[in-house]
């Protein structure tokens, strides 16, 4: 479609217009955003109460203070972040600047995901903009309300060149994906994932993909049992059980099996009442079409608890199943739903093996008192992320980097992860055209005494940060002195001063 094609040329011409280069031009957008969630919070509340039945304190808690958080951090560390990065140098380049500085990449396509609207299409915008690029928002559709409001109110609040929003369906979002950006971010399932992949192989385009999957949960048999299972309950009915790191399914050991059943029975009750339905709190199926979906995964799974659903509302009860087969259907493909299979193991090892028998996941759990088990558990399997003794916090840390490994994803973002995924690490070597003399050890003709010191000069890498700018430049003026002096000499006051060099740069 034409509109594609002129929504990304609008893009890159005013990212080509260098506007974004200024890290003022860059906070100020970043306050708008600000403004845009508080000035908002009501009418977002509504469009996701519309989409998924969230209620305002939902909205905050797990919409509006995470991407809060997240402006107050990029306004607070953007100057450090993008500023040059002095990197070790060699004792070749001893007089040299040597530094990454971290650049813009482009133009960005960011392809939001519907489970978490405005979180979801907002963070990794948020990253993109503080790295200075353009940005192409695609929020899903699926979402409707939401992505209309975000369609509405982002260019009333930031640059209506630099950050266009396009909506529409699978249409839509194949056109856009046969343009050409410098970066693409999806959030969504691994089916997709490809197609993107696919379409950004074409451009040689690099890809951000955080695409779930089965997130297991292993409870060890000496636990308060209580606490886990509210821990795991509240991580997995939030948001309906649509959430890409809630708990898939859980992996006990058999002695406790029954106790976990009728602990997470009374965690239900607790947290919803006697009818979910009826919960202010619980929240609804996104559509028909994963309503249908989540309730074919039913088949052949014994229901220990809930199993109510009602077409017309979107509704699904949370639900225990037990005596799960690990080849049934529920165990096949990522639930994204309020459905809680529980499958038991005889040991750690066990849990292991099967957790590791399957792609690797976007999120791993486990609980334990024992650490020396837990650290067993990370040790041996791999995740995206992993989080013990409880489930999702550590989405919540901005320091630790949030994405899949496998088929659960490729790269990573929030925070710092954010803008280095959305920057080109530039290397830097800055030379003076000055002390010619030491450099005539590598030009022609060579020599083997030639080749013992330039592989002595490129090999000690040395770090001047304690050393002074003062003393760098007594150092070069004596190895250019000494360059001046005779093979011998040379031979002895230049091995001196390498090992004067490498003491002092390991102090």
């Amino acid at each position: 479609m034409d509109q594609m094609k002129n929504t990304v040329g609008k893009a890159r011409a005013a990212f080509n217009s260098r506007k974004a280069c200024s890290l003022e031009f860059r906070k100020q957008q970043l306050q708008a955003l600000r403004r845009l969630l508080t000035e908002n919070e009501d009418r977002i509340a509504d469009a996701l109460h519309k989409d998924l039945n969230k209620n305002k304190l939902d909205t905050q808690v797990f919409e509006i203070m995470g991407l809060e958080g997240e402006i107050a951090l990029l306004l607070e560390k953007l100057t450090e972040w993008a500023a040059p990065r002095p990197v070790e140098r060699n004792l070749l380049t001893l007089m040299d600047e040597v530094y990454i500085q971290p650049e813009p990449l482009g133009v960005v396509l960011i392809i939001g995901a519907w489970n978490y609207p405005f979180l979801i299409s907002l963070q990794p915008l948020l990253g993109a903009i503080a790295a200075g690029n353009a940005v192409v928002l695609k929020p899903s559709e699926v979402s409707e309300n939401s992505a209309a409001l975000i369609k509405e109110l982002i260019p009333k609040y930031l640059d209506k060149d630099l950050y266009q929003v396009v909506c529409g369906g699978v249409a839509e979002t194949t056109e856009l994906l046969k343009e050409k950006f410098d970066h693409i971010m999806y959030t969504g399932n691994s089916t997709v994932g490809k197609i993107v992949m696919e379409a950004a192989a074409k451009h040689l385009t690099p890809v951000t993909l955080e695409l779930g999957g089965k997130s297991p949960c292993y409870i060890d048999k000496n636990v308060d049992i209580d606490t886990v299972c509210r821990r795991i309950a509240w991580g997995k009915f939030t948001n309906c059980g649509q959430t890409c790191i809630a708990p898939d399914y859980i992996l006990c050991d058999k002695s406790i099996h029954e106790k976990v059943i009728e602990r997470l029975k009374e965690t239900i009750k607790e947290f919803y009442g006697e009818d979910p339905k009826k919960s202010p709190d619980y929240c609804r199926i996104i559509s028909t079409h994963h309503f249908k979906r989540i309730l074919s995964l039913l088949e052949g799974s014994k229901v220990a608890y809930g199993g109510q659903y009602d077409e017309a509302s979107c509704y699904i009860a949370p639900t225990i199943l037990t005596d799960v087969s690990p080849t049934s259907k529920v165990m096949k493909e990522e639930i994204f739903g309020p459905l809680l299979p529980i499958l038991t193991v005889n040991n750690v090892d066990e849990a292991i093996q099967f957790i590791n028998q399957r792609d690797k996941p976007l999120a791993l759990y486990a609980f334990c008192h024992d650490k020396k088990v837990l650290k067993k558990i990370v040790a041996e399997t791999s995740s995206g992320g992993v989080t013990a003794n409880d489930t999702m916090i550590h989405f919540t840390i901005s320091t630790l980097p949030f994405g899949g490994v496998g088929n659960s994803g490729m790269g990573a973002y929030h925070g710092k992860f954010s803008f280095d995924t959305f920057s080109h690490h530039r290397a830097c070597l800055i030379k003076s055209l000055k002390m010619e003399t030491v450099n005539k050890v590598r030009y022609p003709p060579g020599s083997p005494e030639k080749v013992k010191w330039i592989k002595r000069l490129i090999t000690k890498q040395v770090n001047f940060g304690k050393l002074g700018l003062v003393f760098i430049g007594l150092l070069g003026a004596l190895l250019a002195v000494l360059m001046k002096n005779g093979r011998m000499q040379l031979r002895r006051n230049m091995f001196l001063l390498i090992c004067a060099v490498q003491n002092l740069s390991r102090k």
